[in-house]
């Protein structure tokens, strides 16, 4: 099947059985589905046409993310089998047969991860980068490595024994550790111990470059093999190994907690010492040492991971280094849109002219945080309301939020503390903005606030205006360095009253009866998408064109997957672009043969969140419906958290969506996979002349943001070639 979706129609359904609308086997499983996206991750890492350096990044993300995916998702799976829960998946698998699965693939993935790293690091040493041992260092270095131990590491060091007098140390989740064996010079009975590494400590150490240039780096585990006796003196090594563990990263939180924050600081603590759900060990490890590991982490048998090769590929990122940018991507630098020069940098003018829909990370996030900054230092600004659910630790806009409240502007924070994994840099941040004397507000309890919205009012002559920012991805200036977002930036009045009572329904539980261009979830998000495709399916019975595109991160929800399914059956043409987890089942007979869906994995993760409806027309048409959002489409997005769905009116920026955004991904050809019918990805890549739409964006400017130029010379979807 040819990845082009723009330009080729639907070529026909597969030569496959037909599936009942009531078949369970109408979905694919959520978790096999994940494991299939990590699959596509990690052949980056063993894609030649992708820089080495950015190889070792690809295989590097591969690992943290099946990290998370055990801590958070199998983690989940495994407490359903202790509890003794019947819950079948909507595939209709029980938990059981799920974590069954899940090791056979995750299993294969983990030893094609191994595969992938010894490729890499011969080709690491082609390029003039070794990655050394403990018996390659020659003599003349020794000196100085001894003195980087004894600096650098020996100080943070403890290591234990493990003997009735020294009870087995806790681990941490991510936690590496290394085992040891030692016997003292003479009769004396021999000593086991650990010697745990502290996060601090960095996996990789560089040695002096040698005199042609040649690039070297000693992994810990070699340095501590060369020193050990500084640790243990008067000792001999006659067996060791490495290990790490992963645990259940899930947090329970009472829903009457009184103090909220003090209760997620109290459910912090609690999961640093979840329960192990994963051990990767040494694969010749000692049966001594190997035994009392898995008794002591009190790990099942089928949970341990015997590894031939390197654990803790996540720090395999230290290796990406600036040295060689003939390795690394070619530097790209985001554009500041054309429309904010010409008012010289003053951002509200640029917003007032008309709205304005930025595509990160090609035009830079740094014009979110001037936004915020601006209003900060504006003296007409009265009020400032902003969601934050990621961001980074020493955040720009928290700064500005921060500054805004000292200078006595009302600031309103609404600070989403269950975002996973950044629960406490929350509680960090939240407390920084209180103290700065804005007002803090943590939400529901039992739903997450993910809609990323900001407003400004600020006063203009007798009147005021609310200037107001939607996105699709989070306030974190960093990874919007990365992610594909959109951010749009308007002053509609309507939008800015949608906005507000968005706010308000969030810090005072008052449900707004009426949103006049948005529709928010749990409460009309999932309504609005399904009214959407069930007018396609009247448009297709009237023998109209009918059609929808969507663009996400993952499509996982019952309801919409059957509407979709019904849609297709009553002749409604669909493409879909699901970076991830995918449980639809395109191309079925009788099914979902009008049902196209591709995923793209490239140098940008895909973040963005878009869906295009024909409304009566072929797509792409000036007449269709145009929405983005911060939502996928998932159970938890549309029915557990509070999210936002955009209705685009503004023309340029209705546009630039759909015949620039949606329509350069859905002809990409170079980092697009298909999805089959049976679960499977196939990668089309037509060679050196294929269409990257990363590469389209990073060479032209959005439609929105071109000033007096304007959108009449909009690019066609076409782009240079090396």
């Amino acid at each position: 099947m040819n990845a082009d979706f723009l330009n080729n129609p639907v070529d026909g359904v597969c030569d496959c059985p037909a599936i009942e609308i009531t078949d369970p086997k109408r979905f694919f499983n959520r978790e096999m589905s994940w494991l299939a996206f990590n699959w596509r991750v990690l052949e980056e890492s063993e894609n030649p046409k992708v820089p080495l350096l950015e190889r070792v990044r690809f295989l590097a993300i591969s690992a943290t993310n099946l990290d998370e995916f055990y801590t958070v998702r199998v983690a989940g799976l495994r407490q359903l089998l202790r509890e003794s829960v019947a819950k079948l998946s909507n595939d209709g698998q029980t938990a059981a047969q799920q974590v069954e699965a899940i090791n056979i693939d995750a299993h294969a993935l983990m030893l094609r991860q191994q595969i992938s790293w010894r490729k890499l690091r011969a080709e690491l040493a082609d390029e003039k980068i070794q990655i050394l041992s403990a018996g390659d260092i020659p003599d003349t270095d020794h000196e100085a490595l001894e003195k980087l131990f004894l600096e650098q590491v020996f100080p943070i060091l403890t290591p234990i024994a493990i003997d009735p007098a020294h009870p087995f140390p806790f681990i941490a989740s991510g936690g590496f550790a290394l085992a040891l064996q030692l016997k003292r010079k003479g009769d004396k009975p021999k000593l086991e111990a650990l010697l745990p590494v502290p996060a601090q400590i960095p996996r990789f150490y560089r040695l002096a470059d040698l005199p042609d240039g040649t690039i070297r780096f000693l992994p810990l585990e070699s340095l501590l093999e060369m020193f050990f006796t500084q640790l243990f003196p008067g000792y001999k090594l006659q067996g060791n190994c490495a290990f790490r563990v992963l645990r259940d990263s899930d947090l329970e939180v009472e829903d009457e907690a009184e103090d909220l924050v003090r209760e997620f600081e109290t459910a912090l603590k609690r999961r640093k010492r979840g329960q192990v759900i994963r051990l990767k060990i040494s694969g010749n490890a000692p049966d001594g040492l190997r035994q009392t590991i898995i008794q002591e982490t009190g790990v099942m048998l089928d949970e341990v991971i015997e590894v031939d090769g390197l654990i803790g590929m996540t720090d395999l990122t230290e290796l990406v280094i600036k040295d060689r940018p003939d390795l690394l991507w070619k530097p790209f630098s985001p554009r500041v849109p054309e429309r904010v020069l010409d008012f010289d940098g003053d951002i509200f003018a640029a917003i007032k002219q008309k709205d304005m829909l930025l595509h990160h990370p090609y035009e830079t996030f740094d014009t979110v945080v001037q936004f915020l900054k601006q209003a900060a230092a504006d003296p007409n600004v009265l009020a400032i309301k902003q969601t934050l659910y990621r961001t980074s630790r020493d955040s720009p806009i928290v700064a500005a939020l921060c500054k805004a409240a000292e200078a006595g502007k009302s600031v309103t924070a609404i600070v989403e503390l269950k975002a996973r994994f950044d629960e406490a840099a929350n509680i960090r941040l939240s407390r920084s903005l209180e103290r700065a004397g804005a007002q803090v507000v943590y939400g529901f309890t039992d739903w997450k606030t993910h809609a990323k919205i900001s407003t400004v009012v600020r006063r203009e002559g007798k009147k005021l205006v609310t200037y107001t920012h939607f996105g699709t991805g989070n306030y974190h200036p960093i990874t919007a360095n990365i992610y594909t977002d959109l951010s749009l930036f308007t002053c509609d009045k309507a939008l800015g009253r949608d906005a507000t009572k968005v706010f308000n329904y969030v810090s005072g539980y008052a449900q707004p009866e009426i949103l006049e261009n948005l529709s928010i979830s749990p409460l009309t998000l999932k309504e609005t998408l399904l009214n959407n495709i069930e007018s396609e399916i009247e448009f297709a019975k009237a023998g109209k064109p009918a059609a929808i595109w969507a663009k996400m991160n993952s499509l996982v929800e019952v309801d919409v997957i059957d509407a979709l399914y019904r849609a297709s059956g009553g002749g409604v043409k669909i493409d879909l672009v699901i970076r991830g987890i995918c449980a639809l089942r395109p191309g079925v007979p009788g099914l979902s043969e009008n049902i196209r869906v591709k995923s793209v994995v490239g140098r940008f993760l895909e973040h963005s969140r878009i869906c295009c409806f024909g409304n009566g027309h072929d797509l792409p048409s000036t007449k269709s419906k145009v929405y983005i959002s911060s939502a996928d489409w998932m159970g938890r997005n549309l029915n557990w958290r509070v999210e936002t769905l955009v209705q685009i009116k503004n023309k340029t920026v209705h546009a630039q969506i759909i015949d620039q955004v949606m329509a350069a991904n859905l002809a990409d050809q170079a980092q697009s996979w298909v999805l089959q019918s049976d679960g499977g990805y196939i990668r089309h890549d037509t060679g050196e002349k294929a269409f990257s739409c990363h590469r389209f964006f990073m060479e032209n400017p959005s439609l929105s943001g071109r000033g007096r130029v304007g959108a009449k010379d909009a690019p066609r979807l076409t782009h240079s070639h090396d």
